[in-house]
C-alpha cells in the first residue's frame, strides 16, 4: 500500500502510517529499529531496494531522506516537504517513508526525521555515497547509535579511509570493512588449523578498494608483522599470502565466487568466498548495534602510521597510476619503490 502526500508534515506522515496499518490489518508494530538512508534520487531506489531486502531479518521503519535542492534563490526559499509512505507487500517487512526535502528545509533534515523515528527503539543512519566528513557530527548521525558509510562509493576511496579514521567516534562502521568479514574469518580459521608464527603477509588486490586497504592494516594490527600491498586487476581482494614457520598459507580467489585455501601438508581446498551485494553487507551491519572496536583498530592502525613517519611497501604487480595513492599497509619501503607517507 502507497500514500503519496504533497506539501506535509511530520505529524501527518505518523497518522498515514497508522492509517495504512490499520487499512491492510496489522494495527501493530514488530519492528527493531529505525533505518535512516540518507541519499539522493538517482541512487534511491537502489538504496531502499537493498534496506528493504535487509528489513527481511531485521524488520525495520525505513526513512529514506532526499534533498531536493534547487539553484533558484526563490525555490531556495520555499520550504517544502513532499512523502511517500509504504507498507506491507511494498515495504518488505516493516515500514518505507520517503521524504523529500526543499528548499531550506534541506538543511533541518534532523527536525523532519526526528517526530517519525520508532520510540525506544536504536537508530541506524546509513549514506550509501557521500557522507558527511565527520558523521558522528552531522545533525542526522547525531540521532544513531549506528553510523553506516561506504568509502567505495567515494571519489577517492583511499583518501577516505584516512577521513574515517580522524573523525572515528563509536558506533561508526563501513561497508569495506563488512565486505571483508568472511576473509578475515577464512584466515583465522586457517591459522587456527596450523598454529605457527607468521612472519609476513601479502594483500593482493585492486589498486584503489579500500577493503583490500583494511584487510591489510587489520593483518598488520593484529598480527605484528610486515604486510606488502600488490595491486591485481580484481575483482575487489583477489589473494592472500601468509608466510609462516611452518610454509606458506595462500588464500586465491581469482574470479569473484570461489576461493582456494593452500596450506603446507594438506591438500587445497574450495571455499565459497562470493562477493557479497549490499543487502547482505547491511544485514550484517544491523546485527550488532555496539561498536566494533576491531574495526576502530583497523582504520587507526595505517593512518597513524602514515601520519608518524611510518613507510609503506607498496611492491605493485600492476603498478597504480602517476598520482595515485599507495596503499597504507604497516610495511618497510623496499629499495625500488619510495616509501609512500
Amino acid at each position: 500500500m502507497k500514500i503519496d502526500l504533497t506539501e506535509t508534515t511530520s505529524s501527518k506522515i505518523n497518522q498515514a502510517l497508522v492509517s495504512a496499518r490499520r487499512a491492510i490489518g496489522t494495527p501493530a508494530i514488530g519492528m527493531v529499529l529505525t533505518l535512516v538512508i540518507v541519499t539522493d534520487e538517482e541512487n534511491a531506489y537502489d538504496a531502499l531496494k537493498s534496506a528493504g531486502d535487509a528489513s527481511r531479518e531485521h524488520p525495520s521503519r525505513i526513512i529514506a531522506v532526499i534533498k531536493r535542492v534547487s539553484r533558484s534563490p526563490r525555490a531556495r526559499r520555499d520550504a517544502r516537504l513532499d512523502a511517500e509512505v509504504r507498507v506491507g507487500s511494498d515495504a518488505g517487512t516493516g515500514e518505507t517513508v520517503v521524504l523529500r526535502l526543499h528548499g531550506e528545509l534541506a538543511n533541518h533534515a534532523q527536525s523532519v526525521v526526528l517526530p517519525l523515528l520508532l520510540p525506544d527503539a536504536p537508530v541506524v543512519v546509513w549514506w550509501p555515497e557521500d557522507a558527511p566528513a565527520d558523521a558522528a557530527k552531522d545533525p542526522l548521525g547525531a540521532l544513531a547509535q549506528r553510523r553506516i558509510t561506504d568509502g567505495y562509493s567515494a571519489e577517492r576511496p583511499l583518501d577516505e579511509l584516512a577521513v574515517r579514521a580522524a573523525t572515528y567516534s563509536p558506533g561508526d562502521t563501513d561497508l569495506s570493512w563488512t565486505r571483508i568479514t568472511p576473509w578475515r574469518s577464512m584466515l583465522a580459521a586457517a591459522l587456527d588449523q596450523q598454529p605457527a608464527q607468521v612472519i609476513g603477509v601479502t594483500v593482493e588486490g585492486e589498486s584503489d578498494n579500500p577493503s583490500c586497504e583494511l584487510l591489510a592494516m587489520w593483518l598488520a594490527d593484529r598480527l605484528a608483522v610486515p604486510v606488502e600491498r600488490t595491486y591485481s586487476g580484481g575483482p575487489g581482494l583477489t589473494a592472500v599470502r601468509m608466510e609462516t614457520k611452518n610454509g606458506v598459507i595462500v588464500l586465491d580467489r581469482a574470479d569473484g565466487s570461489l576461493a582456494t585455501l593452500s596450506m603446507q601438508g594438506q591438500p587445497d581446498r574450495a571455499v565459497a568466498l562470493k562477493r557479497r551485494d549490499t543487502a547482505e553487507l547491511l544485514a550484517e551491519e544491523l546485527r550488532r548495534l555496539d561498536p566494533d572496536n576491531t574495526y576502530e583498530s583497523a582504520v587507526k592502525f595505517g593512518v597513524e602510521k602514515l601520519h608518524t613517519g611510518g613507510e609503506v611497501k607498496a611492491a605493485a604487480a600492476e603498478k597504480p597510476a602517476e598520482g595515485e595513492q599507495k596503499a597504507p599497509a604497516a610495511k618497510k619501503a623496499p629499495a625500488k619503490k619510495a616509501a609512500a607517507k
